[in-house]
């Protein structure tokens, strides 16, 4: 054995060694530690290592190495190491990475990486793509692939068509159980890697029924498919909204959908992981909209994200101005009482915080359908009441503590009455404006922190600070 047989098995040995330990701390996430050794046999010149241990990765742990290295170890590893890196790899990205990282492959390439693909993760995948990339890749693909994505790329944006794949398992209604078990023996190699019902078709592919496999195993071989099916089926327009569609496989507790066109012709399925990937997208989406940013920016340049963050933030600066404008208003009473100037920010911060909860749930439950006309009365009124009952808990709290502070009962009285009012408006506009938001078309999560922001500081300082002036000057 040479010296660099046993420096080589050392390495092996001692990322083995960690990432048996790592397995047993947490066995779904990829530990720093790894990443770590990958990059130090890369660095190295240990190619036999980086290979294993890259083989040795799921696509998402593959996916995470790319994402949480640096940009030159990025590059380094797939100059030197691209093949190493599975199909599934690349779907397993975030879209503006995946978009980097493609962008610098040959067409000829990225179309070999996306023929591999299911139909839903290769439309993914081409989504991402510039524009001149797209047409470039998509001309080097087959004649059928290419058919495929783009007739995907002809339905809308995060609909049912662009979230479907279209390899699925369809059967004739008259076919029988042995019939049916045997054709999915045969045929094997071109049926979808994961399913989980089989749907029933006419001879012109409208869908009359589906059957759980449980079904299917359980039952005799002479049992006549006709007669196991489930009339109850739940086919999604390639049009509805992914949104739409999460909803429907949460209320119905199905595990996947047949999608059909606008003739009810059976044209692809969706399952129950491609929903996930939707609800996951849909709430980290609606979390970063309510901090006023469009979308993750971890992976944009620093330009870019100061410039994709700006224009919010300049919005935010506006309605600050108005609440500047509130204290101004009584500039004179805070020149004659400074303990008020110590205390606006307590009452301001209290009615931003009481309604951003109210606001979240509000959002939250819109997003779901839990909050609709039928109910926002009853809404409303209960986040009035919440936020009275916390007002009244917090004025105690914070009147009796503002006058032992300042030795002044009525400043203590002025500070309380203020927050109650404060967290009642809170409450009230926390539910109100997304409610209102979403009636005139406006996305909720996007728009409502800004106006929300605005009101409880605006009512907050001019409630504390009109009251100030009423019985304390």
């Amino acid at each position: 054995m040479t010296e660099d047989d046993d420096k080589l098995f050392d390495v092996l040995r001692q990322g083995a060694s960690e990432a048996d330990e790592q397995e047993e701390e947490n066995p779904f996430v990829l530990s720093d530690q790894h990443i770590e050794d990958i990059l130090e046999a890369l660095h190295s010149g240990y190619d036999d290592v980086v290979i294993q241990k890259i083989a040795d990765l799921s696509p998402a742990e593959a996916a995470d190495l790319l994402e949480k290295a640096s940009e030159e170890d990025r590059e380094l590893l797939l100059t030197r190491h691209a093949v190493a890196f599975s199909a599934e790899t690349y779907s397993e990205l975030d879209p503006h990475l995946q978009n980097q990282m493609l962008s610098k492959m040959p067409p000829r390439y990225v179309a070999a990486i996306i023929s591999e693909l299911d139909s839903d993760d290769a439309l993914s995948l081409v989504e991402s793509l510039d524009e001149d990339l797209r047409k470039s890749v998509i001309h080097n693909l087959s004649a059928s692939t290419r058919l495929a994505l783009v007739e995907g790329l002809s339905y809308p944006e995060y609909s049912a068509g662009r979230l479907m794949q279209r390899e699925f398992v369809a059967i004739p209604q008259f076919w029988t159980v042995g019939k049916t078990i045997d054709y999915l023996r045969a045929a094997s190699e071109d049926l979808p890697d994961y399913f989980y019902d089989i749907f029933v078709i006419t001879p012109t592919y409208r869908v009359v029924g589906e059957i759980p496999l449980s079904r299917i195993i359980r039952a005799r071989r002479s049992e006549k498919i006709d007669h196991l099916k489930l009339e109850d089926i739940h086919p999604v327009p390639a049009t509805m909204n992914q949104e739409e569609v999460a909803q429907m496989f949460r209320r119905e507790d199905i595990t996947s959908a047949p999608v059909v066109d606008e003739e009810d012709r059976l044209i692809g399925m969706i399952t129950i992981d491609d929903v996930v990937d939707v609800i996951d997208e849909e709430a980290q989406e609606d979390m970063l909209h309510l901090s006023g940013v469009g979308e993750s920016d971890l992976y944009h340049a620093v330009i870019s994200t100061a410039s994709s963050r700006f224009r919010w933030l300049f919005i935010n600066l506006f309605t600050a101005m108005l609440a500047a404008t509130v204290i101004s208003l009584f500039s004179g009473t805070i020149e004659k009482l400074v303990a008020l100037a110590v205390l606006m920010p307590v009452v301001a911060g209290m009615g931003g915080n009481a309604g951003t909860q109210a606001l979240a749930v509000a959002v939250r439950s819109l997003a779901t359908n839990e909050l609709s006309r039928v109910n926002e009365r009853r809404v409303l009124l209960k986040e009035v009441g919440v936020g009275a009952i916390n007002g009244l808990l917090f004025a105690v709290m914070i009147g009796v503590t503002a006058g032992l502070w300042f030795q002044n009962p009525m400043l203590g009285c002025v500070i309380g009455a203020a927050m109650i009012i404060n967290l009642i408006t809170a409450g009230f506009f926390g539910a109100f404006i997304p409610i209102v938001l979403d009636r005139i078309g406006a996305d909720p999560a996007v728009a409502s922190s800004v106006f929300l922001t605005t009101m409880t500081d605006i009512v907050g300082f001019f409630a504390f600070l009109g009251l100030a002036t009423i019985f304390l000057i």
